[in-house]
């Protein structure tokens, strides 16, 4: 049902990729309402941490229409996110066309909902292709105590899976997969 939303551009950002579009949902109401949902219903913590940019789209509204997410945890770029000393903790990610490094606020760990003395997240991401940013995110904050709180990466979302790049394998030993949709043989 959402596969006809998105759109593929080859060769983008370089030879070899095929770029997986999850914009034009923001120019179907209905089928970004229905993502909305679909993505509620598969994240189970109160607190949802997320990567810019595309990742803001579909986790934003949760917190309007979620009965039972609370808070979100924005990761960024270097230089994104303004923080008091030593609040900042860098991530460093393998993409599948190259390195790079994300930021989170340790504040924003503290401000998360408490539940059974840990605090439980839900990572959710557009796009689940090789899994690096999401299992460079997750290593980082399952390593994360605040206030006396461990967090923990309940479980992973993305609105698309590419299971050719085997993302999924690589993170299922760190907590399970769920995926609004997956498109065989993209690469």
């Amino acid at each position: 049902m959402f596969e006809e939303v998105i759109k593929h551009y080859p060769d983008f950002p370089k030879p070899g990729i095929d770029f997986i579009d999850v914009l034009p949902f923001l120019q179907d109401k209905k089928a970004f309402g229905d993502a909305i949902r679909e993505i509620d219903r598969c994240c189970t913590a109160p607190n949802v941490a997320t990567v810019e940019a595309r990742g803001f789209l579909f986790t934003a509204p949760l917190l309007s229409v979620s009965d039972h997410v609370q808070t979100i945890v924005p990761i960024r770029k270097k230089g994104k996110l303004p923080h008091a000393e030593g609040d900042i903790q860098r991530v460093c990610i393998e993409k599948e066309y190259g390195s790079d490094e994300v930021f989170y606020r340790r504040s924003d760990l503290a401000a998360c909902v408490v539940k059974d003395d840990v605090i439980e997240l839900t990572l959710l991401d557009d796009l689940l292709a090789t899994g690096g940013t999401a299992q460079g995110i997750a290593e980082a904050l399952n390593h994360e105590v605040v206030n006396g709180r461990r967090v923990v990466i309940k479980e992973f979302v993305f609105l698309v899976e590419l299971p050719a790049l085997g993302g999924r394998k690589l993170l299922e030993s760190i907590a399970p997969v769920r995926t609004l949709m997956s498109l065989e043989g993209v690469e």
